[in-house]
C-alpha cells in the first residue's frame, strides 16, 4: 500500500510531489515582488531580481503540465493568485497601520521605499503573471502535443515566449507615459531570454526527474 494514502490508524498522508510543487510555487509567487527590488548586475545586463523567483514559477509550472497535465498546471496557476492577492492586501495593511515611535525612522523609510507601489505597477505585476503563465503552460502542452519529446526545448520555447509577453505586458500598464520605457523593455527581454534559455530547461528536467522518482518511491513503498 502506498505511504502517501491514509492508512486505518489515522496516520496522516505522506505529502506527494504535486503538494510539494504548490507550496513551492506560493513561496515563489510571495518572494518575487519583494526580490524587484533589487537589480542584479549579469554582465552588461541589469535585471530585476524578481525574475529569479518567476522562472522558478515557470519551471513549477511546467514540470507540473509535464507530469500532471495542463488543466493541473493552469489550477496550479490560478491559484497562485490567492497569496498574490493575500500579499497585496496584507501589505497595503501593514503600509497603513501607524509605525511604532521605537521604529527608527531610517528603518521606516526602508521599509516604506521597499514595499510601497503605485496601483499601476500592482495591477500590471497582476495581469503579467496571470496572462504569461497561463500562456506558458498553453505554449508547453501544444509543444508536448506536437513533438512528444525534447523536454528541455520545449520548456525553453515556452518560457522566452511567455516571460516576453510578461514583460511586454508589466512594463507597458506599469510605466507608459512614465518615462520612456523602449530602452527598459529591450534590457528586460534580453536579460529574460538569456536567463530562460540557461535556467529553465535544466531545471524543468530536474524537477520533473525528481518528482518521478519521489513517486515511484511512494507507489513501491
Amino acid at each position: 500500500m502506498s505511504t502517501a494514502a491514509t492508512d486505518a490508524r489515522g496516520t496522516s498522508a505522506t505529502p506527494g510531489p504535486l503538494f510539494v510543487f504548490a507550496l513551492f510555487y506560493g513561496g515563489m509567487v510571495c518572494i518575487a515582488g519583494v526580490l524587484g527590488n533589487k537589480q542584479v548586475a549579469l554582465g552588461p545586463l541589469a535585471v530585476e531580481a524578481g525574475i529569479f523567483a518567476f522562472l522558478m514559477l515557470v519551471v513549477t509550472s511546467s514540470a507540473v503540465a509535464e507530469l500532471y497535465g495542463r488543466s493541473t498546471a493552469n489550477w496550479l496557476v490560478m491559484c497562485g493568485f490567492l497569496p498574490l492577492l493575500a500579499s497585496l492586501a496584507l501589505t497595503l495593511l501593514v503600509l497603513a497601520a501607524p509605525a511604532s515611535p521605537e521604529m527608527s525612522e531610517e528603518r521606516l523609510t526602508a521599509f516604506d521605499t521597499m514595499m510601497a507601489a503605485t496601483p499601476r505597477i500592482w495591477i500590471g505585476g497582476l495581469i503579467a503573471y496571470g496572462t504569461s503563465q497561463l500562456l506558458n503552460v498553453t505554449i508547453f502542452s501544444w509543444l508536448k502535443h506536437r513533438q512528444g519529446g525534447l523536454l528541455a526545448l520545449r520548456s525553453a520555447i515556452a518560457s522566452v515566449l511567455s516571460q516576453a509577453v510578461d514583460t511586454l505586458i508589466f512594463i507597458t500598464i506599469a510605466f507608459h507615459g512614465v518615462f520612456p520605457i523602449a530602452e527598459l523593455l529591450l534590457g528586460q527581454l534580453i536579460s529574460k531570454v538569456v536567463l530562460s534559455v540557461i535556467m529553465v530547461p535544466p531545471l524543468v528536467y530536474l524537477f520533473v526527474r525528481l518528482a518521478r522518482a519521489r513517486g515511484s518511491s511512494l507507489t513501491t513503498s
